[in-house]
C-alpha cells in the first residue's frame, strides 16, 4: 500500500524535498530508481530531521510504536510544528497515545487509515478516515491526502479514524466470508459462477465482495482470485483487523457474534500451509477445500 501511495504523492506534490524509508532497503532504492529525485533514509529519525510533513503506513500497532517512539524513531528528531499522518490500521488506543506524546513535542499527528485496497492506492482513489484534534489540522492534512485519495473524511478527534476503519473492515471481513460461502454453495449446486455473481449483483445480496472483488476464480479479471489469490490484501492483515474489532468490542462490551466467528476463520486460513501470503479472498478456496470438515 505504501509504495503506490508514495508514488502518487511524489508525482502530484510538485517540487519538494522527498524522503522515503522502507523496512526493506531494496524497496526504497527501487522507488528512488523509478522516481528520480528522491532521498532514501535508513532510520526514521533521519526522516524526522529532514521533513516537516511525514506520512507513515505500517502493518500493526507494535510497528507504529517502534517507528514513532523507539530508538532512532521519529520522536527523537521531530521538528517543531511537524505534521505527521499515520495511515496504518491499528487499535485506537495506541493511535491516541502516540498522538498525545507527539503533541507534547509540538507536532500535530493525525490517524488517517485507508480503504480502497492496492488498486485504489495505485489509482489514487483511496478513502481516508481521519482523526484530528481540530478541523484546522484536518484541512491541513487534506492538502497532502488529496494527492493519494478522493474521499477524505473527517471522523472526529484522534483515534476516530481508526474506529471508522475497524468498523469498515469488520463488515468487509464478514461479507467476504458470506460471499465465499454463497458462491461455493451456488457452484456446488450447478450454477455458473459468472451468472450467479451477476444475479447477486443485481439483487439484494450485492456487496463490494461480490461485485468488485469476487472471491470465485474466473468471475472477475484483475482481482486476486483470478491470479491464485496473489497480491491484494493479505489474509494475515484481515485476521489482524478482525482481531482489532473483536478487542474493541470486548473493551466496549459490544456484541459482535459474527466478527468473533469470522476472526477465528481468518486465523485458521492464515495458519493453513499455502495460505500464509494469500489475499484474504482465498477464504473461498479454503472453505471449498475444507467443506467436509464442517459438515
Amino acid at each position: 500500500m505504501g509504495y503506490p501511495m508514495a508514488s502518487n504523492l511524489f508525482k502530484k506534490l510538485g517540487p519538494s524535498k522527498f524522503w522515503v524509508l522502507d523496512h526493506s532497503e531494496p524497496v526504497a532504492l527501487k522507488f528512488k530508481q523509478e522516481h528520480g529525485n528522491v532521498h532514501v533514509a535508513t532510520k526514521a529519525s533521519k526522516i524526522a530531521e529532514e521533513c516537516s510533513v511525514i506520512v507513515t503506513m505500517l502493518p500493526a500497532s507494535a510497528h507504529v510504536r517502534q517507528v514513532y517512539l523507539g530508538e532512532n524513531g521519529l520522536l527523537s528528531k521531530l521538528q517543531p510544528n511537524a505534521l505527521v499522518i499515520d495511515s496504518s490500521t491499528i487499535d485506537p488506543s495506541t493511535s491516541k497515545e502516540v498522538s498525545s506524546i507527539l503533541e507534547k513535542q509540538g507536532a500535530t499527528m493525525l490517524d488517517a487509515p485507508v480503504s480502497g485496497g492496492t488498486l485504489g492506492a495505485q489509482a489514487g482513489t483511496l478513502t481516508f478516515m481521519v482523526g484530528a484534534k481540530t478541523p484546522e489540522s484536518f484541512e491541513q492534512s487534506k492538502l497532502i491526502l488529496e494527492h493519494m485519495g478522493k474521499n477524505i473524511v473527517y471522523c472526529g478527534l484522534p483515534g476516530t479514524g481508526q474506529v471508522a476503519k475497524i468498523c469498515n473492515n469488520m463488515i468487509l471481513g464478514i461479507s467476504m466470508v458470506a460471499a465465499s460461502e454463497a458462491m461455493n454453495l451456488g457452484v456446488r449446486m450447478g450454477m455458473d459462477p459468472k451468472l450467479l455473481a451477476s444475479v447477486i449483483n443485481t439483487s439484494s445480496g450485492r456487496c463490494w465482495s461480490t461485485e468488485l472483488y469476487n472471491p470465485c476464480p474466473g468471475v472477475l479479471p484483475n482481482v486476486p482470485s483470478s491470479r491464485d489469490y496473489t497480491g491484494g490484501f493479505g489474509v494475515s492483515l484481515m485476521a489482524k483487523d478482525m482481531g482489532l474489532a473483536v478487542n474493541a468490542a470486548n473493551e466496549t462490551k459490544s456484541t459482535t457474534i459474527l466478527a468473533s466467528v469470522t476472526h477465528q476463520i481468518y486465523n485458521q486460513v492464515m495458519t493453513t500451509p499455502g495460505y500464509e501470503k494469500k489475499d484474504f479472498s482465498s477464504v473461498f478456496k479454503w472453505l471449498n477445500n475444507n467443506a467436509e470438515k464442517y459438515q
